[in-house]
């Protein structure tokens, strides 16, 4: 009698922890998540993942959506991106910052976001990349609409498709209705490449910033000048 004990009470927990994870919605489950020995953990995701009432998102990461006939619902982008990067600094880049901004209509296989540190692996949805040495996006409070306007700035020969005059005065609307943050990019801007300060401050300027123009470390006049050659002047 005394032997069957711990599996009458894995059993258990195993029935438990399976009912707790049926009535979940949109939420997001770690191995760690759930009690129980660590083989019947794994069982018991297993065994739901085959079900359709689970979906296995990478290793020790598993997604309870809306289960449809095709299968269980995959996590949004935005969700799975706070999931796996979150806090502030981390946002689009590439094509993903270009779409979002509407300085490109091209829209990418895969979500791009840019991490100010390490960045987790990427998965089939989400491609992340590495911005390690621009750690004063952290300490701005930077949004992901405000880092996808510095990653547009230095991708933009790269990433976008209109023409120059209308990308800037793309830019300056963000500025101006207070979708970005002056002040946050300028602080921002001390860690950021010599091509996207040079760009962030003729922005500012042309945005009535001047204030904040001079917190941002001025290149050297080639890189300047290499960078703004496609700022227009009379926008």
């Amino acid at each position: 009698m005394t032997s069957s004990m711990p599996t009458t009470r894995d059993r258990r927990t195993a029935a438990r922890e399976r009912e707790r994870l049926l009535n979940s919605c949109n939420h997001f489950w770690h191995l760690e998540d759930i009690a129980g020995p660590l083989s019947t953990r794994k069982h018991l995701l297993a065994e739901l993942v085959e079900d359709g009432e689970l979906r296995h998102v990478r290793r020790g990461l598993y997604w309870r959506g809306t289960k449809s006939p095709l299968g269980m619902s995959p996590p949004p982008t935005d969700a799975l991106i706070h999931e796996l990067a979150p806090g502030p600094g981390v946002g689009p880049t590439g094509l993903y910052a270009a779409n979002l901004l509407r300085l490109s209509t091209q829209v990418p296989r895969r979500a791009e976001v840019a991490v100010p540190a390490r960045a987790p692996e990427s998965t089939g949805s989400v491609k992340f990349v590495t911005r390690a040495a621009r750690k004063a996006r952290v300490k701005a409070g930077l949004s992901p609409i405000e880092v996808a306007v510095l990653e547009s700035l230095e991708a933009w020969e790269r990433a976008i498709e209109v023409a120059p005059a209308e990308a800037w005065s793309r830019f300056r609307e963000l500025l101006s209705s207070g979708q970005v943050r002056a002040d946050r990019l300028a602080r921002a801007g001390t860690t950021e490449p010599g091509t996207v300060r040079a760009r962030l401050r003729a922005l500012l300027g042309a945005a009535g910033r001047s204030d904040l123009v001079s917190t941002v470390p001025e290149p050297d006049r080639r890189t300047t000048a290499a960078a703004t050659r496609l700022v227009p002047s009379t926008v």
